[in-house]
């Protein structure tokens, strides 16, 4: 049976407004519509593709900002549109894993 998207992204844009740590401080926003952005602009967007999704606390807010991708289930971390563009020309657009953004299986909240 095959999915309806080839790959889904997920971005965590949980905002913590108790002074605790989340991926709305370290940029999660800008991360997120980067992302969209060039998945749209070269036409991998909407069924058979690639789909870029919001999502709240995945928690693993130690590792913030985080994203993961399925169906491989591949934890990142990124610092800036850089990193977003690695992700997308590698992972969402051949499937290679970016092992350098890889968050590290032990952090958590």
């Amino acid at each position: 049976m095959s999915s309806y998207y080839q790959r889904h992204i997920f971005f965590c844009l949980n905002q913590r407004d108790n002074g605790e740590d989340s991926c709305a401080h370290h940029s999660a926003q800008a991360g997120f519509d980067h992302c969209k952005k060039r998945i749209k602009a070269e036409g991998l967007a909407g069924p058979g593709g690639i789909r870029v999704n919001k999502a709240g606390c995945l928690d693993r807010c130690a590792g913030g900002p985080v994203a993961v991708v399925y169906p491989e289930a591949v934890w990142y971390t990124y610092v800036d549109a850089n990193d977003i563009d690695e992700i997308v020309d590698a992972h969402l657009k051949k499937g290679e894993v970016v092992d350098r953004l890889l968050l590290p299986p032990n952090v958590g909240r």
